[in-house]
């Protein structure tokens, strides 16, 4: 049976005993045993860290029995007097003291777990994930959740002191189309409707702006029904604001103001403002990417014009049919790629849709792989181009130019891996403004919106809405740290005339945009203090200042990419009587 702790109270946690000649109560789990005949040591760990217990020939002998009998994992409760340690441990706070134990309480005994809960581990993700309550016992991961509550808890307390207000939003609302699929609740009261769980609370934010609360904060869970990868997981939680009676640049100072305060307080890291800006083609043309990593170079540059008269049908069909000739120069990149690597590159680019890729590697001398069609000069004037010189790579796609920068945006973030040039302790924030305002179904032969339905274009973009879908530029833009992108944003319609445009732009009939949308067009129709907002990703802004690799790290209890949780199988099956009351009936389908 399980001691009791009557008459214990816990005074402190273990990472905090660190005054010699205190009489001290811990309470956590045994992390080890090292039983030395006379003298046994236990290492005791709580969230905090851990601290050393000791018992030898002047403890009781019943508590030294009960010490002989712990093991890894065991909840314990002690009492004792704080002493000043032998062999001292510079690498914890606690190192230089252990607790002498007077009183020693075995709160509950622990199986042999299915793994040992060190701080480095080798074991699986799968099996840490099915005894996940387990794995949160190892150090890295209590870091992690404990900053994540530490950047919630700034978040908070800066958006209160900039005079938001913290208003909850429903989690059962209506299905409105926010660009993934919905998780849908069905309804018992009424039969054959459904509610759907926020994919974010986009337009109940846009109705606090119309109700006058003219600023508006929420930690909110949202929920989306799609691919899942490392930054993604179906549930997650966004940093949800909307503000009135401001422009983009005030709700973006207002966003500087906090990524400097978490920053700070959180990791000691200073983050000058105000950030950097590129608009988002400048990014596309630099970067390859909406959302680049500027720790590091390898930027695109365009060598249409430096190639045009060169006879290599790859470069000349590419420049006949409209299309562009870009490349990077990976800087001492000679040395890493052998021929053997360069043709993994190409497969790759091929991969993402690019025909292949065209190389000149500067080791001894320019190694061309179009080296045959080239004229007197013409090397040198691309080396020249992209100022290569002696030991780098230089890697050219010719193809279509939305394929080619996103075929080099990805190249180059490969490549900066295997060189080893990114920085680990740097923060590169960056805004990518001016975003499209559509995009292009190739599939379909129709422009589609790029954002949900609400944002507002560019003022100087209006008069071409329905003439020049391809260069309306939206009042949006994002947050991109390190190459994740931590958030987006934008003013919203508030003009009641130009929603109407909007959806009929976006092929909305009447009909289907009273279905969907009719109770905040309504609300429009009472006037609208002009608005707009953003939502940070919370998990993506912990990842990042955790050091993590994926989401699954700073999330307590995390799916995986089949959206499942291993540890207590979820989704599961659900009894037929419990349908019944649904009026839901499942179709079961043939396993492939």
């Amino acid at each position: 049976m399980a001691d009791s702790m009557k008459g214990l109270k816990r005074t402190h946690y273990c990472g905090d005993v660190t005054e010699i000649g205190k009489e001290v109560v811990v309470g956590g789990f045994v992390e080890r045993v090292r039983d030395k005949g006379g003298v046994i040591f236990i290492v005791l760990r709580d969230r905090t860290g851990v601290v050393q217990l000791l018992f030898n020939e002047t403890t009781d002998k019943a508590i030294f029995e009960k010490a002989s009998s712990c093991r890894s994992e065991d909840v314990l409760m002690v009492k004792g007097e704080v002493r000043e340690r032998e062999s001292k441990n510079d690498k914890l706070k606690t190192g230089h003291v252990e607790i002498f134990v007077t009183d020693l309480r075995v709160l509950s005994k622990a199986e042999t777990p299915p793994f040992e809960i060190t701080a480095e581990t080798k074991v699986n993700e799968e099996l840490r994930l099915k005894y996940r309550y387990l794995d949160l016992r190892r150090e890295p991961l209590q870091r992690n959740i404990i900053m994540r509550h530490e950047i919630a808890k700034v978040t908070r307390e800066y958006f209160y002191e900039n005079g938001f207000l913290e208003i909850e939003t429903p989690m059962m609302m209506k299905s409105t189309p926010e660009g993934a699929r919905d998780y849908l609740i069905p309804s018992r009261v009424h039969p054959g409707k459904f509610y759907a769980l926020p994919q974010s609370p986009q337009i109940y934010k846009q109705l606090l702006m119309i109700a006058g609360y003219d600023r508006y904060i929420q930690l909110a869970r949202c929920f989306r029904d799609e691919d899942l990868r490392a930054d993604r997981q179906p549930e997650f939680t966004q940093i949800d604001l909307e503000m009135s009676f401001v422009d983009a640049e005030d709700i973006q100072e207002c966003v500087e103001g906090f990524i400097q305060r978490v920053f700070k307080e959180v990791m000691g890291v200073d983050v000058p403002t105000p950030l950097p800006r590129l608009t988002f083609a400048d990014a596309m043309n630099r970067y390859g990417s909406d959302k680049p990593d500027t720790r590091f170079g390898f930027e695109i540059q365009d060598i249409t014009d430096t190639v045009k008269d060169i006879d290599f049908v790859v470069f000349k069909s590419a420049i006949e049919d409209g299309s562009s000739v870009r490349a990077i120069n990976v800087k001492n990149g000679a040395a890493a790629y052998t021929r053997k690597e360069i043709d993994k590159l190409v497969d790759h680019a091929k991969g993402i849709g690019a025909k292949g890729l065209a190389y000149i590697r500067w080791a001894d001398e320019p190694n061309c792989s179009f080296k045959k069609f080239l004229a007197d000069g013409d090397l040198e004037k691309i080396c020249s181009a992209v100022d290569a010189q002696q030991g780098d790579l230089v890697l050219i796609c010719a193809d279509k130019t939305k394929t080619v920068l996103s075929t080099l945006g990805a190249i180059r973030l490969i490549c900066a891996k295997k060189l080893d040039v990114i920085p680990e302790d740097q923060y590169n924030f960056l805004w990518i403004t001016e975003m499209p305002f559509f995009e292009y179904d190739e599939d379909n032969n129709t422009w589609v919106a790029a954002h949900h339905p609400f944002t507002m274009p560019m003022e100087e973009c209006l008069d071409y809405l329905d003439s020049d879908p391809a260069n309306v530029r939206a009042k949006a833009w994002d947050l991109v740290l390190n190459g994740t992108e931590l958030s987006s944003g934008s003013m919203r319609i508030t003009d009641f005339e130009l929603q109407q445009k909007m959806f009929e732009a976006l092929g909305m009939t009447d009909e289907e945009i009273q279905a969907k949308f009719g109770f905040l067009v309504d609300a429009y129709r009472y006037a609208a203090p002009p608005h707009g907002g953003m939502g940070i990703g919370l998990d993506r802004l912990a990842m990042i200042m955790c050091k993590a690799d994926s989401l699954r790290d700073v999330t307590a209890f995390p799916k995986v990419q089949n959206a499942s949780e291993i540890m207590s199988e979820c989704p599961s099956t659900v009894d037929k009587d419990s349908l019944d009351i649904l009026g839901i009936a499942v179709t079961a389908k043939e396993e492939e």
